[in-house]
């Protein structure tokens, strides 16, 4: 290849981040109740003492399993600990494991950015695509649950990817890739400080307390008139409520745009997230929206979320 090719630098790029992670991705096997097979998927090394990243989905109710990796070893791992709100959950294996990758900080990410996948599509082991982030802050409907806050990217994902890698282009973990939304689409859990957080909850305890409100949202604009009186330009806007949940009960409405929680200002979906840890369960929490043109404030309580 030319050195002044116009792809030369893209490639130096992408191989580099494959080089540097495909040994810290690991090719999942876990068996599924019943003795009716396996279920595939990928996971990331990311301590130095055996602890890896996958999707709870991918573990499901499974007590451990097998991780295989690029190097020929094989080593079994146990399920420290899952979260389906977040599709996150945290495995140890059982011996010597790569070194960890790096974990980076999704919340730098700008739409537009590359971005590359590194699992064990269809049981393929290591495999690499690349692509761009195409969308912040989605929420993505997920076995009967709501992600919030989901990396959407063009890089090719199939079944097998889940749990794997999501990188930037110094080989740094931005996200785990948790589903194919359609042709073209792909979504990954952002690694930030909120899923730190959940992280370390179940690496400490095997579960996180989480406060539930029952809402969809994704990034709003403030009308116009409004920007200059309330020093900003978006919120959150409430895609879906659901039905019978707190905020439900508080009043809440499709179509509202969520402007405070707490006091605190919320513009994308991590704002929210970060209040609604154990501490927030059952506690009276003012909100205040923008309905019609006017400033609407309700109470809600947050439940604990009990996943399914």
């Amino acid at each position: 290849m030319e050195a002044d090719h116009p792809l030369d630098a893209y490639s130096q790029i992408v191989s580099s981040v494959a080089e540097r992670l495909t040994p810290k991705v690991a090719s999942l096997r876990v068996p599924r109740r019943g003795g009716t097979g396996e279920s595939l998927g990928s996971a990331v090394v990311f301590t130095g003492d055996g602890f890896l990243l996958t999707n709870a989905h991918v573990v499901g109710r499974a007590n451990g399993g097998t991780a295989a990796f690029s190097d020929g070893t094989s080593v079994p791992f146990r399920v420290v600990g899952a979260d389906p709100l977040s599709d996150l959950a945290v495995l140890r294996g059982t011996g010597e494991a790569p070194a960890p990758a790096e974990l980076g900080e999704a919340d730098r990410l700008v739409v537009g950015q590359l971005v590359v996948a590194v699992g064990n599509p269809l049981g393929l082991a290591g495999s690499v695509t690349a692509g761009v982030v195409s969308a912040l802050g989605r929420s993505l409907p997920a076995r009967g649950q709501i992600i919030e806050d989901v990396i959407q990217t063009d890089a090719a994902l199939n079944p097998g990817n889940s749990g794997g890698a999501l990188a930037d282009a110094d080989a740094r973990v931005v996200g785990i890739n948790t589903a194919v939304a359609g042709v073209g689409l792909g979504m990954a859990v952002p690694v930030n400080d909120t899923t730190r957080r959940i992280i370390s909850a179940l690496m400490a305890d095997g579960r996180v307390r989480r406060a539930y409100l029952g809402l969809a949202m994704v990034p709003g604009p403030v009308p116009a008139a409004w920007r200059e009186r309330l020093g900003r330009k978006t919120g959150l806007l409430i895609a879906q409520v659901v039905a019978g949940g707190p905020a439900d009960r508080a009043g809440l409405r499709a179509g509202d745009l969520l402007l405070t929680v707490a006091g605190k200002p919320v513009a994308v979906s991590q704002d929210l997230q970060r209040l609604m840890f154990s501490d927030a369960i059952g506690q009276p929490l003012p909100i205040t929206v923008m309905r019609n043109g006017a400033l609407v404030d309700v109470i809600a309580e947050p439940t604990e979320k009990v996943a399914a």
